[in-house]
């Protein structure tokens, strides 16, 4: 849990500084985009100059909580023009929904070679420790919430704009509502987000219907090649560079699309392999029961939460699924034992 005393450090951390970076995970979901424009919007009313820089382009159906484009890292921005300070010189940096260096390429070593005070605010259990502050609490369903809590502590307003970009941190962290890490204390703080002017049909209508034609393809390739084991308790499926190329669609409209075999009744844990532009394969991987999916994506140098987790593994697409499959099966197994 955050203290007091931790909300108190962020925030006079935040009072020294002028001039602020945000930025947050690779492959920005949900949470990371709302916490980044929340913060971003929070402290531009302090007074704060703030630049948002992204690690990887930002999924469409975010753009409607960003209303403009954001510099992205290797892209827009070179990391020797972020190391000069020729992006801008900044005096505080703020990681948001991250505290893991593999899950930020390319930026932690901008972070390893700059004497700036770091503020990171996450979730996650995997952490790495790269900040000088930090408000970390693996008990919350979203860093979300954990950025509510400091805006209320530090008495900040809480307009419509970053109650919105709040409700889409929370409302998709919790699978709108639906995940077991929604709890009360989600229920609570987004009652009080829609009290502040949020409109959970306009959100829901921008996240979720919301696809372009591509992502919809894709979506087709991947349900094709769903595959069933253990008796249906574990759905793999899988999307490939081919599949991206006959469908026009990109990476970043792969998100979520692991959730749809989860609507197969028998299934308990779910993994979605792709086929990344350097031959990678990154896997996703969701549980709906007793398997924790972290477990199996530490195996393999990943990591995430007991029940959504990732791993990037330098394998074919058959030897990754062959891998994964079998390290679920292996704890089914010992479940199984244990009943």
């Amino acid at each position: 849990m955050v203290t007091s005393e931790d909300f108190q450090k962020a925030v006079e951390l935040i009072d020294k500084a002028g001039n602020i970076l945000v930025t947050t995970h690779i492959r920005p979901d949900g949470d990371a985009c709302g916490c980044m424009i929340a913060v971003r919007e929070a402290l531009t009313k302090l007074g704060k100059e703030v630049k948002l820089l992204l690690l990887s382009p930002l999924p469409a159906w975010y753009e409607f909580i960003f209303e403009g484009d954001v510099p992205v890292l290797g892209e827009d921005v070179s990391l020797e023009q972020l190391q000069k300070g020729e992006f801008d010189q900044f005096d505080l940096v703020i990681i948001v929904d991250v505290n893991s260096e593999n899950q930020l390429p390319g930026f932690a070593e901008y972070l390893k070679g700059q004497r700036k005070p770091v503020l990171a605010i996450d979730h996650h259990i995997t952490s790495d420790g790269l900040g000088d502050v930090e408000l970390i609490d693996s008990s919350a369903a979203a860093t979300g919430l954990i950025l509510y809590d400091l805006f209320k502590y530090a008495n900040w307003e809480i307009t419509t704009q970053i109650a919105t970009a709040l409700f889409v941190a929370i409302a998709t962290d919790t699978g709108w509502f639906q995940f077991n890490n929604t709890d009360g204390r989600v229920y609570r703080r987004c009652a009080e987000l829609f009290d502040a002017g949020v409109k959970p049909n306009e959100v829901y209508h921008n996240l979720y219907h919301n696809f372009s034609i591509g992502r919809f393809k894709l979506m087709t390739c991947m349900l094709n090649s769903l595959e069933l084991h253990l008796d249906g308790r574990i759905a793999t499926q899988q999307i490939t560079q081919q599949d991206f190329q006959d469908t026009g669609a990109d990476y970043s409209d792969t998100e979520n699309l692991i959730d749809e075999c989860r609507r197969v009744g028998s299934v308990q844990a779910a993994v979605l392999f792709v086929e990344a532009t350097g031959g990678q394969i990154r896997c996703s991987l969701r549980s709906t029961g007793p398997i924790d999916v972290r477990k199996v994506a530490q195996q393999f140098g990943g990591g995430g939460h007991k029940m959504a987790a990732g791993v990037r593994l330098e394998l074919t697409m058959e030897e990754a699924k062959e891998k994964i499959v079998e390290t679920i099966k292996e704890q089914f197994k010992r479940l199984d034992r244990k009943n």
